[in-house]
This record gives structure tokens, C-alpha cells and sequence, in this order.
């Protein structure tokens, strides 16, 4: 999973710091026929484990690490609204229909994350607010239209359009032009979520495994077995939940889910700095190596933005991102770094989530590119109901044209990291 060591708080996220309690779940030690097995723990494999259990399906999760290590628990926080693109975007390629039903998906997404924390009583640090801004004049124009096409053609009316003067009082910096502001989404403490999510499958009556990695997936006799090095998962059905963690595990889905690491700081409260998001709400702006940062309930500043595309992570992150923190809070030069850690993102060619059956009996997901919080949530549910044979919104996902990298296996991550550099080199130019 996740071996990234920070220079401030080695392998400590400010989340990981920050709760109160973290269960261990056992090892798998021996073999096991279960009705399905899930890889992989972060949101996708443990809200599906829940939902199978919670309907008496008999189910196994293993993850590698420990539940939290990989990007689920490590994140942003950041709910958004719609899919990794705006739905008129979405439109022109798509057509307005199936961007419709994208958007009122990612909309169900956001409902079910609530709804669960509600009934399950897990405390996740949720607070309202996100804005979008624009770091180049020449964007306004997008921006404007968004919030309209939002209210009138997909039913959103919580998007207003920020002028210059807005956008510098709601974020606290002169750095943006204009934004969006989103009043019916949010952020969360990612990690507090998980913990939850993993109790809640537990007591449901799924068995859930730490510290237990897959090492192969071979489909014998009508059965599929997963081996892991202290024993085999039999089942009928297998689903892989991996993400970004993937590595060659499965071809199919190494070949279109593509981990690029992202790395977030956390400062010290800024109790002295209240011009810093006097709102709360989340913040991510229009780059393309996005830069997202919000505020904590103790008054951190959390602050993501740098994102590299090899397999390398670097070693001086909490300096890369402090000289971020400090082009847009000039004023913040000298606050003090507590916390830097990083983690893997998986990405698709077109940025939408990858949904495939990769073998008989056998269905990956992930992809999310960067909408994870509440998309992977809401896609472990998905997966529950269609095995229980329910009519799915994950079929809208399958549908989608989703390529592989290109380059093959030997070149697929070389490319990756030239393109990607190309267009973060754009950002700067």
C-alpha cells in the first residue's frame, strides 16, 4: 500500500494523528469458501462487503495493508458535485441524456454518504461549502455558464458565480479571478469515515482481513479462487476493489486504472490568519495538477497539490507544498508544517470510472479520478445490489467507453508521466 514517509511526521497522516481510535482487523490465516470475495479495503471493497453481509450474502474483503494506508483513508475529503468533469462538458461528448444520468448519479452518490453516516452514527467531520476558482482571467466566461447550466438543465440550484471581489473574500487571497460557489456539497475527515465503514461491516457479518494481499486470481472448475500467501478465497464471484494499488495483480484493469500520486501538507491552527476561508468551505481551483485545500475543525490549513506521475515519490514534499501554500497565502511564509504525507490516485484515460467484467465472475472498479469519496462509496452499493440482482446505476458506469493507456505494459507509465508533465508544465506557463 501506501510506503510514503514524510519528512515532518514520518508515515503519519494528519488524519491518522487526528482520530481517536484505529482498529486492527486479523490477518487471514487458512483457506475459505465464501459467496464472494472482495480485494481490496478502502471504500469501494468495505461498502460493498457491508451491504453484501447486511443482505446474507457470505462475504471475504482482504486488503494488503491496513485499512486506511491507501487513498481512501489519506485523501482530500473533498465530496465535489457531479463527475470528475462538468456535465456540460460531459454533454458534448456524451450527449445530454447519459450526462444526465452521470450527474444525478454523482448526486445519489453524495445522498448515500450522508444518509450512511446518519443511520450509522458515524461522526466524520462534514462541513458544508465548496468553491471552485479559476486561477486564469480567461476562464470567466466557463465559470459563469456552469452555475446556469447547473440550475437550469440539471436541476442543481446551489451554484452561484463568484466576481473577483467574492472569490478574494471567500478563499482569503488575491491568487483567483472568479469561482463557483457550491453550497450542496461539502468535505470530510476521510479516515473517521473509513473507521466507520470498516466497524459497520464488521457487524454486519462480513469478514473483513488486514495485512492479507492478493496474489493471484485463477478461475478453476466453475469456481474463482484468490490466493493470498496464508491461504485460498473460493467463491462464485470476485470483485476487485484495488484502484490505484492494483499493480499487476489483474492486466485488464492495470491497463486502464493508472496510479499518479498525490501529496498533501497540514499546517498548525490558524487561529491568527481568519482571512483563510472565513467560511469553512472546501477549496479546488482549475489547473490541471489541481490544487485543493480546505480548512479543518481544529483551523488547519490542509493543503494537496502536488501530484507526480512516476513510480518515485519524492522526498521533499512538505517544501513543495509550503512554497504552493505560500504563492496563494503569502502571509502564511513562516506557519509552521505538521503534517505531509502523499498516496496513489487512480486515474482513467477519459477521467470517468472504469466498471468492466475482466473475467467470468470476476468485476473491477475504480478509476475515479478524483471524485473517490463519494463515488467508490456508492459504487461498493452498487456492486451489493447487482449480485443480489437488482436493477443497477452501476450498468450507466459499465456503459462507458473507457480505452486502455496506451503504450502497452513497458511504456504505458513513461507516456503517462510525459503527458501529464506536459500539461502541469501548461499550468505554469
Amino acid at each position: 500500500m501506501d510506503t510514503w514517509q514524510s519528512p515532518i511526521a514520518p508515515g503519519l497522516s494528519w488524519y491518522q494523528a487526528s482520530v481517536d481510535e484505529r482498529p486492527t482487523y486479523p490477518t487471514l490465516d487458512g483457506s475459505q469458501a465464501v459467496d464472494v470475495t472482495i480485494i481490496g479495503g478502502g471504500y469501494t471493497g468495505l461498502q460493498a462487503a457491508c451491504n453484501l453481509a447486511a443482505a446474507g450474502v457470505s462475504v471475504a474483503l482482504i486488503e494488503g495493508g491496513h485499512f486506511g494506508d491507501g487513498g481512501s483513508g489519506r485523501n482530500g475529503g473533498q465530496l465535489g458535485t457531479g463527475q470528475r468533469w462538468w456535465p456540460e462538458e460531459a454533454e458534448k461528448e456524451l450527449g445530454y441524456e447519459r450526462s444526465k444520468l452521470l450527474f444525478d448519479m454523482a448526486e445519489n452518490a453524495k445522498r448515500h454518504l450522508h444518509d450512511f453516516a446518519t443511520v450509522h452514527g458515524i461522526d466524520m467531520d462534514y462541513m458544508p461549502g465548496q468553491l471552485n476558482v479559476s486561477h486564469k482571467p480567461g476562464y470567466e466566461r466557463d465559470y459563469r455558464a456552469n452555475a446556469e447550466i447547473a440550475a437550469a438543465r440539471y436541476d442543481y440550484p446551489h451554484m452561484t458565480f463568484m466576481e473577483k471581489a467574492e472569490t478574494e473574500e471567500r478563499v482569503g487571497t488575491k491568487d483567483y479571478y472568479c469561482g463557483v460557489r457550491d453550497t450542496g456539497t461539502g468535505h470530510i475527515h476521510p479516515l473517521k469515515f473509513l473507521i466507520g465503514l470498516a466497524k459497520v461491516a464488521k457487524a454486519a457479518g462480513a469478514g473483513i482481513y488486514e495485512n492479507t494481499r492478493a496474489t493471484a486470481i485463477r478461475r478453476e472448475g466453475g469456481k474463482i479462487r484468490v490466493e493470498t500467501p496464508k491461504g485460498t478465497l473460493t467463491s462464485d464471484r470476485v470483485l476487485i476493489a484495488t484502484n490505484a494499488y492494483i499493480g499487476d495483480l489483474e492486466p485488464v484493469t492495470s491497463a486502464h486504472v493508472m496510479p499518479i500520486g498525490s501529496f498533501i501538507a497540514a499546517t498548525e491552527p490558524l487561529d491568527a490568519f481568519p482571512h483563510v476561508i472565513p467560511g469553512m468551505e472546501a477549496v479546488c481551483d482549475s489547473r490541471f495538477v489541481v490544487r485543493y485545500f480546505r480548512k479543518s475543525k481544529d483551523n488547519r490549513l490542509l493543503f494537496g497539490g502536488r501530484e507526480v506521475y512516476s513510480s518515485k515519490d519524492p522526498s521533499d514534499t512538505a517544501e513543495a507544498i509550503r512554497q504552493q501554500i505560500v504563492t496563494t497565502y503569502p502571509a502564511l511564509k513562516d506557519v509552521q508544517i505538521t503534517h505531509a504525507w502523499g498516496g496513489n490516485v487512480g486515474i482513467t484515460l477519459p477521467r470517468r470510472p472504469f466498471v468492466r467484467q475482466v473475467m467470468p465472475g470476476v468485476t473491477s472498479i475504480g478509476g475515479y479520478s478524483g471524485h473517490g469519496v463519494m463515488l467508490s462509496n456508492y459504487c461498493g452499493k452498487l456492486y451489493a445490489e447487482m449480485v443480489a440482482g437488482h436493477k443497477s446505476e452501476l450498468d450507466v458506469l459499465a456503459d462507458l467507453d473507457i480505452p486502455a493507456f496506451p503504450g502497452g505494459h513497458a511504456m504505458r507509465k513513461p507516456l503517462l508521466f510525459l503527458a501529464l508533465t506536459w500539461f502541469a508544465l501548461r499550468d505554469r506557463i
